[in-house]
């Protein structure tokens, strides 16, 4: 989660919006510390007003905010809209639009009407869905049509269903028509075996879900009924750990208070406890007993599982909901006894299944160049059937007079006696024409049908072994690496920008209160030797100690000046401020044992890092929160217990960047405390009051920015009864209105969060993971530009890049900070005017290109989300990315959510270089889903990025293994299959081509059509993929120590045009040799067609497996048996056809395998095929070596230890082509 400064429930991580403010009545409801076990969390508890300065009577009101619905957001787009409308990244703190439906205020029109157990009058207007569920994709009759439609969207499919329809026709029947068929259908086969297998698991799953038993009430009594017959409207029981059905408004709980703890795991991925409250008017309410009915209505269903917003009109009063008071279905009850909800979204309506659609599938760019290959390959194709046509036309114009009775070619059939007929002989232009389609059909191997499943398995293979690596496991949240997206493996070898958020991914997001500034002083501890560390304080509650959970480190000064009581003015500030730190915040209190009977832990509970900091860092200066209620909270004071009625809360969001809470104080007056960033806070304080405290506290918050820091300003202000019942009133009518409800409550916020005194300011350190500074070097040095994007403040960007060795001292800094969009447009031109005299002069006395003088003059580009506000989305994005192209690092400051997927959009739609995000939180998600390859970090903040993400890490620092180490393996081992396959189907298919050549165009051809068949199915198929999931052209260690060995990935060494036409160079060579070699060989002999073709097949399949072995690596006993296993196979499929007596080549390999010539043939070939390639790759690898080669010699002749002290001279990262 990024923040502005300190962050206190930060609005774009949607977790925050569980918590609302609630003004309820509870008279007589007694206080409790919440009790559960070390494991468990609480998220989030309401404000309440107390029964004391409320009637019972008075309705309970909760606030609803949902992400995003900020003033200046530039436009809410629905989740149906998102597919067809662009969307906006430069609006001014705008935040994802993936939840923009519940922000949309609703009226009578767009509402849903949910009857209280009134299933009848409920579906009375509109047949609402029922409960039943259906993941599966197919049924029985739909399965076949609907999965081979599917499966036909790949192009080289239709080419191969149509060379298996042409090769029925009696005229084009070159192979079998069994033959023919076998290989598009076996294809065709195991991935339709493969979806038939997932969607019958899925059928399965969903009818046992369906089938489950839920307790609904019917007829005044709870009977049992299926999930499946569940309808909208009725009222359901569910029970401790049991899943909800359905999602429903809460009614009623076990829980005296009327709260219940849910844990969603199954729906965010998230398993702490969220808490969820039944209204008071309905959870005192007994359905046996007490008839329950009322009207809800909620907006329609949606995919915002962090947004509801309803009104539910129940005993004359109309009560306002909002996701506090929603269950949903897939959640599951904990710590709760029983709960009583109404169904309001049911089956497919139901938010987890809305949102059950998975994210959007990204292709390989590999396989979108492998795509335009393939069409080289199929003009290609084209070109040899068209030769074969015309060379047939001439040969049948040459020999037009001869062809009545010219052997295996006579037109005339002569067999009965007075007739003369003419066998299938169609005329010159159809003959011509059938020879083109024939010999599509007899050349159609030359696109390799078997590539696609090859490489499903060879990344199915790379991730199995990325998982598997230790080296990526993070021990201290037990989080092993995870592979999302299969199909993007290779990618991970390309990454040329990469975006990374800072808090929680960059650092720990586990805050420690570090300093304070309180009235102006400045209480920061001095020297690190002057610091005590305070175990915190302690209190004893009926005969047990209770301790804070964690250790804070306190200020000597200020722990004895908070202990000194507050009767002076320094004195009240002070205990003001941490009031605050202990009151303003949604922290419940967990009481946890210990192995001493007589001590208990205070575990604070709460979702926001920040607010346990400050709170832990309010208990060590004798300011323990002990207690919270669903009306109070009680808070021990140095020794002395003190309750304060919660008479409101109002939660931070990202427009007012605020928080305040007002409390009922003891001695009867009304406060209103506020925290927030400093931007938001100081154009809300009383600057008639202290001018001196507010300049002084603004030096200390720059200071505390520059060390790192994260800050929060804290004010208040006493109100008045006459204050309080204008905002209570007002709060009243803006909490159940359901057209403009946000901007109603952002507006009654204000009216008390204003003419504020300031108390102080705090600051917390974010340190920053383990090997960070060096994860950031090594992928600088790898030729990887790092940009981070953070919501903090710039100073504390500033700081954290520079320990992060994000920023360097040598760097020049830009830094752009506009108002306006004019201001904007002028620093972009001065800036590129200045980075442009910085890169050239030394371009020019150098002569190499600008990216490389960056290690030279290097330039950091710092700039912030204001300034991105008139960037994005208009003219200027051209100007950002043209100077960020002279830049080695860009800082984006107080960016937005939605901005960070514009920044990311900003590179990608520019250049073709990939582009990775990562990130750990809510915010993250759409920068991750931008991006090429998105990766998501387990932190602290839940697991929104993870499910979001294709890659999932434990840490930042592991994605140098990542990219470095599996992404360098996966790109060259997937690039080099990629030109493999084609090689090896391309040398089968020219020595057909050579074949027809020398046999009058006819398109007969000696190899067996069950060995054309079998060529790309058993043959050659298992050793590429093998050697595709296993060899390592290098080792892990030279790659961690060289990063600039990743370049290979940038300057495309591995799979480019370039490589390809030499690949083919190198084909056409070997089929030369295959054909010519066994033609001059049994010259005048009388060998049959069959036999020669024999001994192609086996010539072709031995030749391209050594070509194969003199590409490997690492050799172990597997890859051992797979090449020579795969000769092994061929030899005997070879025989075993042969042994057909139904086959036209009966026992031709017995008869051919006797003479000598044969097997001096084999080695013939194999010489003169493969030496010209030999001496091609000794000389490049001798006097031209690339990265690679000269870091494998390395590791084969070179002495380690000394290698590591010798400066190695690498090719420029930035240069396209290897020079």
């Amino acid at each position: 989660m990024e923040g502005n400064s300190l962050q206190i429930p930060y609005i774009s991580s949607p977790r925050y919006l569980r918590l609302h403010l609630a003004l309820q009545t509870l008279s007589g409801n007694p206080g409790f510390i919440s009790r559960m076990d070390s494991k468990g969390s609480i998220d989030s508890v309401p404000g309440i007003i107390d029964a004391n300065l409320r009637s019972s009577s008075r309705r309970s009101i909760s606030s609803f905010r949902s992400k995003g619905s900020g003033t200046n957001s530039s436009r809410e787009v629905a989740l149906d809209d998102l597919g067809s409308k662009r969307v906006q990244y430069g609006s001014r703190g705008a935040e994802s639009e993936i939840f923009g439906m519940s922000l949309k205020e609703i009226n009578d029109e767009d509402a849903r009407l949910v009857y209280i157990n009134d299933i009848e009058k409920t579906n009375e207007r509109f047949q609402f869905a029922g409960n039943s569920i259906r993941t599966g994709k197919y049924s029985i009759l739909t399965f076949l049509p609907r999965n081979l439609f599917e499966q036909f969207h790949r192009v080289a499919y239709i080419y191969f269903l149509v060379i298996a329809v042409l090769n029925q026709l009696p005229q084009l029947a070159v192979f079998g028509r069994e033959a023919s068929i076998l290989p598009l259908a076996f294809v065709l086969l195991v991935t339709a075996v493969k979806d038939a297998y997932e969607d019958w698991r899925r059928h399965r799953s969903d009818k046992i879900e369906n089938n489950r038993n839920a307790s609904v009430l019917v007829n005044d009594q709870f009977q049992l009924k299926r999930w499946k017959d569940i309808r909208v409207g009725e009222i359901i029981k569910v029970h401790a750990n049991e899943t909800l059905p359905c999602d429903m408004v809460l009614l009623s709980t076990s829980d005296a208070t009327g709260v219940a703890y849910v844990q969603t795991i199954n729906l965010d991925g998230e398993s702490n406890l969220k808490t969820r409250y039944a209204k008071q008017e309905t959870f005192l309410k007994v359905p046996e007993k007490d008839k329950i009915t009322g009207l809800i209505k909620c907006e329609k269903p949606n995919r915002n599982i962090y947004g509801f917003q309803a009104n539910m009109d129940i005993d004359g009063k109309r009560l306002s909901l909002g996701p506090s008071n929603i269950v949903l279905r897939g959640c599951e009850l904990k710590n709760t006894a029983w709960a009583l909800g109404v169904v309001v979204y049911a089956g497919r309506e139901t938010k987890a299944m809305l949102n059950s659609s998975g994210a959007q599938s990204k292709r390989s760019r590999l396989e979108t160049q492998m795509n335009f290959q393939i069409i080289i390959l199929s003009l290609f194709l084209a070109a040899l059937c068209i030769v074969v046509s015309v060379c047939a036309a001439v040969w049948l114009r040459r020999h037009r007079n001869e062809l009545d009775d010219m052997p295996f070619y006579r037109r005339k059939d002569f067999s009965e006696e007075g007739e003369v007929k003419d066998f299938n002989y169609l005329g010159w232009g159809l003959e011509i024409a059938f020879t083109f389609l024939m010999s599509v059909i007899v050349f159609q191997v030359m696109i390799p049908i078997s590539l696609y499943i090859s490489m499903e398995l060879v990344r199915l293979g790379q991730a199995y072994f990325m998982v598997r690596d230790t080296q990526m496991y993070d021990e201290a949240s037990n989080t092993k690496f995870q592979c999302r997206a299969l199909n993007i493996n290779e990618d991970l070898g390309q990454v040329k920008y990469i975006f990374s958020d800072k808090t929680g991914t960059l650092t720990e997001n586990k805050m420690e209160f570090h300093c304070a500034s309180i009235m102006g002083v400045d209480y920061s501890g001095g020297e690190a030797n002057t610091e005590t560390e305070h175990v915190g304080h302690a209190i004893e509650v009926n005969g047990k100690i209770l301790r804070p959970k964690m250790k804070v480190k306190t200020d000597p000064e200020l722990l004895q000046l908070a202990r000194s009581g507050n009767g002076t003015k320094e004195g009240k500030c002070i205990y003001n401020f941490f009031l605050a730190l202990a009151a303003c915040n949604t922290i419940v209190p967990i009481v946890i044992d210990t192995s001493d009977p007589t001590l208990k832990l205070v575990d604070y509970q709460g979702e926001s890092p920040d607010e346990q900091a400050l709170v832990y860092a309010a208990a060590a200066y004798g300011f323990m929160l002990v207690e919270r209620t669903s009306g109070h909270i009680v808070i021990d004071i140095r020794g002395e217990k003190q309750r304060f009625n919660v008479l409101g809360l109002h939660e931070f969001d990202s427009d007012r960047k605020r928080m305040s809470v007002i409390l009922g104080c003891p001695d009867k007056s009304v406060q209103v405390f506020v925290k927030g960033a400093d931007t938001s806070m100081f154009s809300v304080i009383d600057k008639s009051l202290s001018m001196n405290v507010m300049h002084a506290t603004e030096a200390h918050l720059h200071a505390y920015s520059s060390r790192g820091l994260r800050t929060l300003v804290v004010g208040m202000r006493e109100l008045s009864d006459r204050k309080f019942e204008q905002w209570h009133s007002s709060f009243e009518h803006a909490s159940t209105a359901l057209i403009g409800r946000a901007a109603l409550l952002r507006k009654v916020a204000s009216t008390v969060e204003n003419n504020l005194s300031i108390l102080g300011a705090s600051g917390i350190e974010d340190k920053l993971q383990q090997g960070v500074p060096e994860a950031i070097e090594s992928l600088r040095i790898a030729g990887m530009k790092v940009w981070v994007l953070t919501g903090d403040k710039q100073e504390t960007a500033i700081s954290i890049g520079y320990s992060s060795k994000l920023l360097t001292a040598k760097m020049t800094q830009v830094t752009i900070n506009s108002n306006s969009k004019e201001s904007c447009r002028k620093s972009l031109q001065d800036a590129i005017v200045m980075v442009k005299k910085l890169t050239t002069v030394p371009a020019v006395m150098n002569g190499a290109e600008i990216d490389s003088v960056a290690g030279v003059t290097p330039v950091a580009l710092i700039i912030d989300g204001t300034s991105l506000v008139y960037v994005l989305d208009s003219e200027l994005e051209e100007q950002l990315f043209q100077l960020a192209g002279f830049c080695s690092v860009v800082l984006c400051c107080r960016v937005a959510p939605l901005q960070k997927a514009g920044i990311v959009a900003l590179v990608k739609n520019r250049t073709d270089d990939m582009t990775l995000a990562i990130g750990d939180g809510a915010n993250d998600v759409a920068m991750i889903q931008m991006a090429d390859v998105g990766v998501g970090i387990s932190g602290q903040e839940g697991r929104q990025a993870v499910m979001a993400s294709d890659f999932a890490l434990g840490q930042f620092k592991f994605l140098v293994p990542l990219l470095l180490v599996h992404g360098h393996w996966n790109y060259q081992r997937m690039g080099y299959m990629i030109l493999y396959n084609f090689y090896r189907n391309a040398v089968l298919v020219l020595v057909l081509f050579w074949y027809v050549l020398f046999t009058a165009f006819t398109l007969t051809t000696a190899v067996t059509q069950w060995s054309s068949v079998l060529y790309s199915i058993i043959y050659t198929s298992v050793p590429t993929i093998v050697v595709a999931i296993l060899d390592k052209d290098l080792k892990r260690r030279t790659l961690l120590t060289y990063p600039q060995l990743y370049g290979a990935g940038h300057r495309k060494e591995c799979f480019n045009l370039k490589l390809f036409w030499v690949t083919m160079l190198d084909t056409l060579w070997q089929s030369l040799a295959v054909f010519l070699i066994p033609l001059f060989a049994y010259w005048g002999s009388t060998i049959d067609g069959s036999s020669i073709g024999d001994l192609w097949t086996i010539a072709v399949v031995i030749l391209v497996n050594l070509h194969l072995a003199m590409d490997i690596n690492r050799w172990n006993w597997i890859t051992h048996a797979a090449i020579w296993g795969s000769v092994i196979a061929t030899f005997i499929c070879v025989i075993v056809i042969d042994a057909l007596p139904t086959m036209p080549g009966y026992w031709a390999i017995f008869e051919v395998t006797k003479t000598g010539l044969f097997w001096l043939c084999l080695l013939a070939i194999v010489v003169v095929a493969i030496v010209p390639r030999f001496v091609v790759k000794f000389i490049c690898e001798y006097y031209r070596p690339c990265d690679v080669h000269i870091a494998r010699e390395i590791e084969k002749f070179g002495n380690w230890r000394e290698s590591q002290d010798v400066q190695i001279e690498m090719n420029p990262i930035s240069n396209s082509e290897r020079r």
